[in-house]
């Protein structure tokens, strides 16, 4: 006899697990699972992720940014550079304070292990049946519910059932939601390094033409190591070449684009590339199905928005869920799904053409388009009120924000 649930939460990542903890504590008679197919415990994450200010006052609301505090380095300014590898002068085109007008930061650096393993802890303490290692591997939809099957052969029932499965989402093909998708060619290397000197809280990134090379300031390691994370994007066939050769020559190529200006570098760990392209789901929802995350939508990182944006995702489902339930609606019909899909889908697309815009404008190395973004980002520069609000647009606060975003209860 299956388990029946009301919400079942495929992916037990940051998207997947905040928006079970954000349902258990804005309704505690939901009953919610998540399913997952890798244990905490099984390998390190040795990724970080930038962390808008609007998703920090959400984790701050569902109380686990205590935990995560200790691990994050605020971004305390930010420089834009664009030039060619071998440029003995890198130009500052456009530089960023990284305060918002209250006072806190745009952004904060964060270790994925650190912030997954704080938001599973808080779902498994509010209720949330976590379920692993498993995963959903199909499902059938009838009116009333839908039946999950689990590749441990167990069954579950779920009113409503959530795909944050990632940007290959096997749910999403399942349901039948096509995507549009294009490869840029590139393949985004990640990996952490040590540097003699500190960082002062800076970001930078650095125009190049083979794809932008971003340095992002992380919290001294316990060993009290001056460290940053690198999403470092390049032709995919020399990514792979980097990632796959030995050490001696990876060390040269990166010292050749982060240079030496804090000292000497080590990599903390193993570079890993991952394929960079441009994913969107044609729908967000189906009838007892919605898709959250880089299951509804794949961006470049350029800008740093992937993960804010699924936080944005939950932030939405999971007031439409808890309000419809307020009202004594189904959230799993599709008509209170589709409010979901219209408050989320624009924002995704409009990102999404905003990072595919500014990937093809600076990953190359055409005169006069260099000529063009160079004056674009020096008048940025000079206008005040225009860096102000592409920082309150980074930070996430503008537009229409989910409560939990602007840190209230649902």
């Amino acid at each position: 006899m299956s388990r029946q649930f009301d919400v079942v939460v495929a992916g037990g990542g940051h998207v997947g697990a905040s928006l079970a903890l954000a349902l258990k504590q804005a309704d505690p008679r939901l009953t919610v699972a998540v399913v997952d197919p890798t244990p905490p415990a099984a390998g390190p994450d040795a990724r970080a992720s930038a962390i808008a200010a609007a998703a920090r006052r959400m984790l701050e609301r569902l109380g686990v940014w205590g935990e995560i505090a200790p691990h994050a380095q605020p971004i305390v300014d930010m420089l834009v550079t664009d030039s060619r590898l071998d440029d003995a002068v890198r130009p500052v085109f456009l530089t960023f304070d990284g305060a918002l007008t209250t006072g806190e930061p745009f952004a904060h650096m964060v270790p994925n292990a650190v912030m997954v393993d704080a938001l599973l802890a808080a779902a498994r303490t509010a209720g949330v049946e976590i379920v692993m290692p498993d995963r959903v591997i199909g499902f059938d939809v009838t009116d009333t519910r839908a039946d999950v099957r689990l590749a441990s052969g167990a069954t579950l029932a779920a009113g409503l059932l959530v795909a944050a499965d990632g940007v290959r989402s096997k749910l999403r093909d399942l349901a039948g939601i096509g995507v549009v998708r294009w490869d840029y060619g590139q393949s985004g290397i990640v990996t952490t390094v040590a540097h003699e000197r500190p960082h002062g809280g800076r970001a930078e990134e650095h125009f190049l033409p083979s794809g932008p090379f971003a340095v992002l300031p992380l919290a001294d390691d316990a060993a009290g190591r001056h460290r940053s994370s690198l999403v470092w994007s390049e032709k995919s066939a020399t990514a792979d070449r980097l990632v796959a050769g030995d050490d001696f020559t990876f060390g040269l190529e990166l010292e050749r684009r982060f240079g030496r200006r804090l000292g000497a570098l080590e990599v903390l760990a193993k570079p890993k590339a991952f394929p960079l392209g441009l994913t969107l789901a044609r729908d967000f929802v189906r009838p007892r199905f919605a898709l959250v995350g880089d299951a509804a939508h794949g961006i470049h990182p350029i800008a740093g928005q992937g993960l804010n944006m699924g936080f944005r995702d939950v932030a939405a489902l999971a007031e439409v869920i808890v309000e419809a339930r307020r009202l004594g609606l189904d959230p799993g019909r599709i008509d209170v799904l589709e409010r979901y899909q219209r408050w989320r889908r624009f924002d995704a697309v409009e990102m999404g053409i905003v990072t595919d815009v500014l990937n093809r404008l600076f990953s190359n190395d055409v005169g006069p388009l260099r000529a063009l973004r160079d004056f674009g980002l020096g008048v940025v520069d000079r206008i005040a009120s225009l860096k102000s609000h592409f920082i309150g647009e980074a930070a996430g606060i503008g537009g229409s924000t989910p409560r939990l975003l602007r840190g209230e209860p649902i």
